[in-house]
């Protein structure tokens, strides 16, 4: 079977990892708080940091707010842990943070191929998960359960800061169907190639301007597609 050229770059782009080596693991030593990739808030009062106990930091895993300089622990960030990760080493998590350090994006792997993007509201030294867009959802109604669809090979969803409280969020997945349909669904925001087998691979690939009111909620622009993979 032909596999479509996407997933083998992801192979290579969503992870740092040694060939040998389907996760990146670190051994915490006791009081080690590794700042993430890109973690260091853009006010130099903050940073994002990850933590673990035992063999491969596995036990208790976690990823703190910590206050800077003295790397001083403030709260832990939802929604982050040992049951929704595949990766315990620092680097394999990524921060982009507000210009105004009020808010952060992390991103990490809780699949090979899958990336998960959580958004934080910084204040009062708590930080708070706040509703993140789903353009796939909103463009045809369904919302993939990682647990029972199979069919969502990739999907690596991404924020980049334009304002305080305004990004630009680009939704991009890969599907393998079982017919074109879903392609025929998203039009200039699809594009699919039949594979070897008769089967469909089948990119979304979607970007918005999303602004956060001073609430925590979110307002969506007109999509646009995306880049693709292939």
């Amino acid at each position: 079977m032909l596999i479509p050229r996407a997933i083998l770059a992801l192979a290579l782009t969503l992870a740092a990892l040694s060939p040998a080596h389907a996760t990146a693991e670190h051994d915490y030593a006791k009081g080690e708080y590794a700042i993430i990739a890109g973690g260091r808030a853009p006010n130099g009062k903050l940073s994002i940091a990850a933590h673990g106990s035992g063999e491969g930091g596995r036990d208790k895993f976690r990823v703190y707010l910590m206050a800077e300089p003295g790397h001083r622990r403030l709260a832990v960030l939802d929604d982050i842990s040992e049951n929704n990760n595949l990766d315990t080493a620092p680097d394999s998590y990524h921060a982009g943070w507000s210009p105004d350090s009020h808010y952060v994006a992390v991103s990490f792997r809780s699949e090979r191929h899958i990336l998960t993007l959580n958004i934080y509201r910084i204040e009062g030294g708590r930080a708070q998960l706040i509703a993140a867009p789903d353009l796939f959802r909103d463009m045809t109604g369904r919302k993939i359960d990682r647990k029972t669809d199979g069919d969502m090979r990739a999907s690596r969803p991404g924020v980049e800061w334009q304002g305080p409280r305004r990004y630009r969020f680009s939704d991009h997945r890969l599907f393998v169907m079982q017919d074109a349909g879903l392609a025929d669904k998203i039009g200039a925001f699809g594009k699919s190639s039949k594979m070897d087998d008769g089967r469909y691979s089948i990119e979304f690939s979607a970007e918005a301007v999303v602004d956060i009111d001073r609430g925590g909620r979110f307002r969506i622009g007109k999509p646009e597609p995306g880049a693709f993979w292939e």
